[in-house]
């Protein structure tokens, strides 16, 4: 028996209270989001889902560098997240849409119902499937569009729409129909990069560090909009990368015998 391998560290059970304490502020923020839909503040609410992901960028982070991951933790944030990205757009989707859409008919009004439960309960799903797969999942990829992805391609639709006194039938068929895609994408099979083999300790050129202060200045301009194209992009980009793949096989023809 080979007595030379270092005994393996188990794994903290305490409670650490720094990343807890950012993600109980993803908590917070998500919390603010629904209260301020309810009262029809919606640009607001839509900034509370993006505070929300930057508390939830953050406490995963945290909470590896300074060794401090535990199983509490990792429930408590899907917990979070359930409620941030998950019941916090929906709920905003809901309030902005479904009183206006449902002057239209019933009909459309149980649509906006639906594409809004719709998004919550994918959510669930995605974020259960996360859970459940984390161990053996490949990290350079998701499964399914991340769900603060989804929730920010909402939020941003709703906080770049609030400005609309009347959207319409066609802006509000739009916005749910953004609601149900983003649901749908989340519970997909596409795979999406997850940029976490990304080396921040790499020496890069300078032309590149040019991007960082274009992107705060673009999005300092006009956030919703670029919020919204930014995650709408990336939202497509697996999809569409997926359909060009099954073209190109088309176009190949089946391989020759012989």
């Amino acid at each position: 028996m080979d007595t030379d391998q270092p005994a393996e560290k188990p794994r903290p059970k305490g409670i650490y209270l720094l990343p807890n304490l950012l993600t109980t502020g993803c908590l917070f923020s998500g919390f603010y989001a629904v209260v301020a839909a309810i009262d029809k503040h919606f640009a607001p609410a839509g900034m509370a889902v993006f505070v929300a992901a930057i508390f939830d960028m953050l406490d995963g982070r945290i909470a590896r560098l300074t060794h401090t991951e535990t199983a509490f933790g990792k429930e408590y944030d899907s917990l979070a997240d359930l409620v941030a990205f998950g019941l916090a757009p929906a709920i905003l989707s809901y309030q902005w849409g479904v009183v206006r859409i449902a002057e239209y008919g019933r009909a459309w009004g149980r649509f906006g119902w639906l594409a809004a439960f719709f998004f919550a309960a994918a959510g669930a799903l995605r974020l259960a499937r996360f859970n459940s797969r984390s161990a053996t999942a490949d990290k350079r990829y998701f499964e399914g569009l991340p769900i603060p992805s989804g929730a920010a391609i909402v939020a941003a639709f709703v906080w770049f729409s609030s400005e609309w006194r009347e959207p319409g039938l066609t802006g509000l068929i739009a916005a749910f129909s953004i609601t149900a895609a983003a649901g749908a994408l989340m519970v997909s099979r596409f795979s999406y990069p997850s940029f976490k083999q990304l080396n921040l300790d790499r020496r890069i050129k300078f032309a590149y560090m040019l991007i960082v202060p274009l992107f705060f200045v673009l999005v300092a301009v006009d956030p919703p909009t670029m919020l919204l194209s930014i995650f709408s992009v990336y939202a497509l980009s697996a999809p569409v990368l997926w359909a060009g793949r099954r073209l190109r096989r088309a176009l190949r023809g089946p391989p020759a015998v012989g």
